[in-house]
């Protein structure tokens, strides 16, 4: 009686292994592209958002003829400044509604209502400064003012 072993071959193990190498080589580089893009698209969405709910709450204030505000958005009484929201806590951010909590998906950094701008941060850029959504409040007259800035994601 004839035994067999069965299993690979020392060359057969060596060309497998220099295949997934070769696979692995070209796979990895447009995988780690793939985050940068998904970032910029959650950046670019959240900007959506942000014009959205700046219009939603205008409508409101006109349907509701309350301009100076507060109007009521999902059950969150948002401050308005011109008829837009302002760039604080209880005017923007209550507006768009976004995940700012801790561990979210981004942080939220509060304007003073007038001049300085409200911003979303996108939590875990490789350089979160330049990956953020900026809201500027309305002047008289006048939109807000929203901004994005990617070269960071």
């Amino acid at each position: 009686m004839k035994s067999f072993e069965a299993g690979f071959t020392l060359i057969e193990l060596v060309v497998v292994i220099t295949i997934l190498g070769i696979l692995a080589a070209f796979a990895v580089p447009r995988f780690v592209a793939l985050d940068s893009q998904a970032r910029i698209a959650t950046i670019n969405g959240l900007a959506g958002s942000v014009k959205s709910a700046a219009a939603l709450a205008r409508g409101l204030s006109m349907a509701t003829g309350n301009p100076a505000g507060p109007v009521n958005m999902e059950g969150n009484s948002v401050t308005l400044l011109n008829n837009y929201p302002d760039a604080t806590a209880t005017g923007i951010a209550l507006a768009v509604n976004a995940n700012t909590a801790a561990g979210g998906d981004f942080a939220f950094t509060a304007g003073n209502g007038t001049a300085t701008a409200a911003t979303w941060t996108k939590n875990g850029a490789p350089t979160p400064a330049n990956c953020v959504v900026s809201y500027t409040a309305a002047a008289a007259g006048a939109t807000p003012t929203i901004t994005t800035v990617t070269t960071g994601c």
